[in-house]
């Protein structure tokens, strides 16, 4: 969602809030601002649309940063709008008397606060929840409570998700932060600190960050920080050792973070893989996912829980799990899982995917399961995130920051991550043998150059998107673990083309979508020369019968599909364990390029946001 910037410290803030916001964009980019300390009073500059209207705001020559005994301090945001229209009144940050406040959440009480304050005699100038912490903080302040008592009060008073910073004309030299629910972090430094909604905005300056929990406050003033609870009490937390670098989170050549992600993908599986194949190649390492394993013994079913791209991952997940393991799996969506009185119990096994590790609604999942007993492990891509913290295993996707808001890597990672558990679960239930095993982790280790020499068909797959970028509608089409990927590249479509786009079940075509097609409607169709194939070439010569055009996805060599197809792109012939994460590659390729033609925004599209922090 939103993205948050603080500072306090010697050197001149502007440039400092400016570029951290500039990491953070991605996270929210309809509306941005910037407050600072000129002179004793808090000056603010804010504007609708993206950074670069802001940063001519922040180019007039009496917007400037002046000390408070040698002490700078300022706050800046990047909004994506939940609570109000994107504009600049109800852009961050937000005033009310001498409280200046950026707000990433949503208070779900606000509006019986409003009242209440309006009543007061408190008067507002925006449509957002934001602005209601900043005047109830204020009239805290008005009873005469001091600064960090007004804050806490305040926020004992908030119903809902929120990470604030704060700012007070009263105190120039102190800077407050407070978390619940959506993702807060400090990056602390010997003479200057930070706080941020992400650690990319602040790698620049800092590898040592301290994640702040629910109902956490950090106070921070000259050289020093504290973390309490809202009741005042003082918290010990560790510092943090962030190992990524800034070159890291840079587009390193290509136009989009998109594409280079992509790109990086046959990295990130050998990252993935690297500490948990054996040197001897003959088994896995998972020794904290083996202890799970005995703690739940005898285990019941595996509830596969997500959002998104990651569910995608794991409704292929399940497929493998059941092949490989005989477990029976349930999959939900996170959004409706503590919804639906869930029937998962102590001898049950949660898994939740999610790259930021922040996602609300996974974050949501996670808690009510741990509530009925149940073992918890994430895949996940953070450390240190939510729900990295709160699993009792998480078996981390290592594809390193993902910019783009559209998942790629993270997303082939997690599918490799499911092969991984797949096969572990199945070796430790008995089903899978060593040897079985052991072929499996062989295709695996082989994946990163095939999936290298499927990105040298980029050229290829860019001559199909320019043929139909044009086009209204898309049909993807897959069976089995192919199925999820269909779904997948309707997803990518959608959220960077703005194109629609439709995944189903092969088999299902005709109950339905077989309706769409004509020769206007390009259809998608993943027929990889398995099980399902000849089902699905059943399924194509239907749609070539009405007309369809088809652009297949299908194994080197398969001259049957490619004289059915109007194109073919070709992948390497590998299992169900590994087809999937290949497939992938042309379907993020496919949205790309024809986005690239339509000229969207790719790394940033239109109303979405990288980390869905709130509900």
């Amino acid at each position: 969602m939103c993205g948050i910037v603080g500072y306090i410290g010697k050197r001149n803030p502007k440039d400092i809030i400016y570029e951290g916001l500039k990491k953070l964009e991605y996270r929210g980019y309809d509306s941005a601002g910037i407050a600072l300390f000129q002179e004793g009073k808090i000056k603010i500059k804010r504007s609708q649309g993206k950074l670069s209207q802001l940063q001519k705001e922040m180019a007039d020559p009496h917007f400037f940063a002046t000390p408070h005994h040698e002490i700078f301090l300022a706050l800046g945001h990047t909004r994506w709008a939940t609570q109000g229209r994107p504009s600049e009144k109800n852009a961050h940050p937000h005033q009310a008397g001498s409280v200046v406040l950026v707000h990433n959440g949503i208070i779900e009480n606000f509006s019986s606060i409003k009242e209440t304050l309006l009543k007061k005699g408190h008067t507002f100038a925006s449509d957002t929840d934001s602005e209601v912490i900043a005047s109830l903080i204020n009239d805290h302040i008005r009873e005469g409570h001091d600064f960090e008592t007004s804050v806490q009060r305040a926020a004992q008073q908030l119903v809902g998700s929120f990470s604030v910073g704060v700012m007070f004309e009263g105190d120039p030299g102190t800077l407050i932060a407070v978390r619940n629910g959506t993702p807060l972090v400090l990056g602390v430094c010997e003479s200057e600190n930070f706080i941020a909604s992400d650690i990319a905005a602040l790698l620049s300056h800092t590898h040592r960050f301290v994640y702040l929990e629910d109902q956490e406050m950090a106070v921070l003033k000259k050289g020093q920080w504290v973390v309490k609870n809202l009741n005042g009490k003082p918290i010990s937390k560790a510092i943090k050792e962030i190992n990524w670098t800034q070159e890291m989170i840079e587009k390193g050549g290509f136009q989009h973070f998109m594409l280079k992600e992509i790109f990086e993908q046959p990295q990130a599986v050998i990252h993935t893989l690297q500490d948990r194949v054996r040197k001897d190649e003959q088994g896995l390492l998972f020794p904290e996912v083996s202890k799970l394993l005995k703690e739940l013994n005898p285990l019941g079913r595996i509830y596969l829980v997500a959002c998104g791209s990651a569910y995608y991952a794991s409704m292929v997940g399940k497929y493998l799990f059941e092949q490989f393991s005989h477990v029976p799996c349930e999959q939900d969506l996170a959004s409706e899982f503590r919804y639906r009185e869930p029937l998962i119990g102590k001898n049950d096994l949660l898994i939740v995917t999610s790259q930021s590790g922040e996602t609300a609604d996974t974050l949501a999942a996670l808690r009510e399961a741990k509530k009925r007993g149940a073992k918890v492990l994430a895949i996940c891509n953070v450390k240190e995130s939510s729900i990295d913290r709160e699993a009792d295993v998480t078996v981390y996707t290592y594809a390193g920051p993902e910019i783009g808001v559209a998942s790629t890597k993270a997303f082939t990672a997690q599918l490799t991550v499911f092969g991984l558990l797949a096969i572990h679960v199945g070796m430790v239930k008995g089903v899978l043998s060593e040897q079985a095993a052991f072929d499996f982790i062989q295709e695996l280790i082989r994946l990163p150059l095939a999936m290298e020499n499927l990105l040298k068909q980029d050229a290829y797959i860019k001559k199909i998107a320019q043929k139909f970028y044009r086009k209204k509608t898309f049909l993807y089409l897959g069976r089995g673990t192919n199925y999820p990927i269909a779904l997948e590249g309707a997803l990518k479509l959608k959220e960077i083309s703005y194109m629609n786009a439709e995944g189903y079940a092969a088999g299902e075509m005709k109950h339905g979508p077989i309706a769409l097609v004509d020769e206007d409607t390009p259809v998608i169709i993943l027929a990889p020369q398995d099980r399902h194939y000849e089902k699905v070439l059943s399924n194509l010569e239907e749609i070539k019968a009405r007309d369809g055009v088809v652009i297949a996805i299908g194994n080197e060599g398969d001259e049957r599909l490619k004289k059915l197809s109007d194109y073919m792109i070709e992948i390497p012939k590998r299992s169900e364990l590994c087809t999937p994460i290949l497939e992938a590659i042309p379907v993020q390729l496919i949205a790309y390029d024809i986005a690239l033609k339509k000229g969207t925004d790719i790394d940033q599209p239109r109303n979405l946001a990288k980390s869905v922090t709130v509900e």
